[in-house]
């Protein structure tokens, strides 16, 4: 997939398929190319008979664990799921509540897929630090900060009255 992954000075990440930013290239080269390739996995469970728009996550919490989700539609839109907060749900409901970064893959080779606006603040809720691996199915990728996708977010802390 990605080969020769390297973060320079300025904090740019290069590979032989384009530029990825990372504030402080946080994630070694293995465990991205681990997290993309699992994401391809979960992609390929989705169950997306409407849209047929596939698109899976990778998950990886705090103490390594890697959970894995794939959209999931529903007759009734609006019951339907993203790959994000299935990751994320089923990672909750296995115990884990810590993540670091969350790899995102979908079948458009034009341009990467984003979480949608609720899974951004789903991912808020367990902490502003993630990176995020957005993912073609070529292997290219680009890593961004929750910051970057939700600037100004509202977390759990904002509820505090103290």
């Amino acid at each position: 997939m990605n080969e020769d992954l390297c973060c320079r000075e300025d904090g740019v990440f290069t590979n032989n398929h384009s530029q990825l930013s990372d504030p402080d290239c946080g994630l070694e080269t293995e465990i991205i190319k681990k997290l993309v390739q699992k994401s391809h996995e979960a992609k390929a469970r989705a169950y997306c008979p409407y849209s047929r728009f596939r698109v899976g996550a990778a998950l990886l919490s705090q103490d390594g664990r890697i959970f894995l989700g794939c959209n999931i539609e529903n007759a009734c839109y609006t019951m339907g799921i993203c790959a994000e907060r299935t990751a994320i749900q089923t990672a909750v409901c296995e115990g884990s509540k810590k993540f670091v970064a969350i790899a995102i893959a979908s079948d458009k080779e034009e341009e990467f897929i984003t979480p949608c606006g609720a899974c951004r603040q789903v991912m808020r809720e367990f902490g502003p630090e993630w990176r995020i691996i957005l993912s073609k199915p070529s292997g290219s990728y680009v890593i961004k900060s929750l910051h970057q996708l939700l600037p100004m977010s509202f977390g759990p802390e904002n509820l505090t009255t103290e």
